[in-house]
């Protein structure tokens, strides 16, 4: 599909899309509870719609009630398939990944598109010093397994992602771990695990972070309570939102509503760039009202939350000066090699991106022009790309653009519904 973007002026208010981070997290704890979870604000995103899939093959009942609710119901883990597939979700192989191990039944996981290519030899290593027999194909998928998982003391390496961290936590905290501590090297994304802590303490299980460098099970039994009755209010979507909000900076004013400021969501971080960049911007409790004032260069780091590389790179293209972000050696193992991908893509935008070790410097100010562009099969550089069209110097089309569905698959109508022009 092509998408092509006119240059437009937004206003009006939008409700955030719920976010996938939280959403995937509530389907793992959902699965992994004895009873029945409601699921408020459910995500609808391809990588949300996998986890549903994954939980299912796994043993859960999953019912869509009047309201737009989600009922699962479960008696934990009871693999209704020998093969399981997390779609292009990252997050989705990591986490279901340790928790898959906690049956006793020989399982394969797999995935599809560029998930096959990203590293998973991270299991290769640590499931068998927790009693789980895994073979992988040279480090990548698929991935077969055989448990059941026993939880035991052992050190992970954090530095390439904490999401292999949110699949041992939740499959210990099922697994009834008792004093027993994951310690962790160089972890990366803290605000990641965060949100795992939060929403295993929401289902029941009480995990003690020592400075994101040791996670203790203590010595007592797990608070959770049989045919328990749960209900989640999904939270709103900081990472698709990080959009919206750069497009109220460039072309707004817009209102976002749907947004938990108090949020432990890493792309929460954006508002940081955004004040500094000097953008008309007031943070209320219910809502975030933004709009353009003449943009300045700014100076991020990004090593916890590389996911707002590219609504940045958009923002940086309109900030009179060079923009430096830090963090570029967490792009490497994404849906594409971001950092190359922006460059390439923002070059033919009329926008400079150099990289110098682990920097990225974006020359802004100069002027978007129109082009054609391809999203590289990356649902951020496809969104990035639609939200530096909106004051370029003419139509921006996007090939491959329904790349998006695999995060946000509202974005192009929620920019629409804000006023910009878009055919497709």
């Amino acid at each position: 599909m092509i998408v092509r973007i006119q240059p437009s002026q937004l206003s009006g208010t939008i409700h955030a899309a719920a976010s996938k981070s939280s959403m995937q997290r509530a389907c793992a704890a959902a699965l992994l509870t004895e009873g029945q979870t409601t699921l408020i604000n459910p995500g609808k995103s391809n990588d949300d719609l996998a986890a549903i899939d994954v939980i299912q093959k796994l043993g859960a009942v999953v019912e869509t009630a009047a309201n737009g609710d989600l009922v699962i119901k479960s008696a934990g883990i009871h693999p209704k398939n020998n093969e399981v597939n997390c779609g292009e979700s990252g997050l989705g192989i990591r986490m279901f990944t340790p928790i898959a191990s906690l049956s006793d039944q020989p399982i394969t996981l797999t995935g599809t598109g560029s998930l096959l290519t990203r590293p998973m030899d991270f299991f290769d290593e640590i499931l068998p010093k927790l009693g789980v027999k895994v073979k992988s194909s040279n480090g990548k998928l698929p991935l077969q397994i055989q448990g059941p998982l026993k939880p035991a003391n052992i050190e992970v390496d954090g530095s390439l992602s904490s999401q292999f961290l949110t699949g041992l936590l939740m499959a210990y905290g099922a697994a009834k771990a008792k004093d027993v501590t994951i310690t962790v090297k160089d972890l990366k994304s803290k605000p990641y695990i965060d949100l795992t802590l939060q929403v295993m303490k929401h289902f029941g299980w009480e995990v003690e972070n020592r400075n994101h460098e040791e996670f203790y099970f203590p010595n007592f039994p797990i608070s959770q309570f049989p045919n328990s009755k749960i209900s989640y209010t999904v939270e709103g979507d900081w990472s698709g939102a990080a959009f919206l909000l750069v497009a109220g900076a460039i072309a707004g004013p817009i209102t976002v509503k749907g947004l938990d400021v108090d949020s432990t969501q890493a792309d929460k971080a954006v508002l940081q760039a955004l004040s500094d960049c000097g953008c008309q911007l007031s943070i209320q409790p219910q809502q975030i009202e933004i709009g353009p004032l003449p943009l300045k260069a700014f100076h991020f780091d990004a090593n916890d939350c590389p996911d707002l590389f590219p609504p940045l790179v958009a923002l940086a293209a309109y900030c009179e000066g060079t923009t430096v972000i830090e963090g570029v050696n967490r792009l490497t193992h994404k849906e594409s090699n971001r950092a190359l991908t922006l460059q390439q893509e923002f070059a033919k935008l009329g926008i400079e991106i150099r990289l110098q070790d682990d920097l990225m410097l974006i020359i802004g100010g100069t002027g978007v022009k129109a082009a054609a562009t391809h999203s590289r099969h990356d649902h951020r550089i496809a969104m990035a790309c639609a939200v530096a069209a909106l004051k370029a110097n003419g139509e921006v089309a996007i090939e491959e653009a329904e790349a998006i569905n695999k995060s946000y698959p509202d974005f192009y109508e929620h920019l629409q519904a804000l006023g910009a022009t878009v055919h497709s």
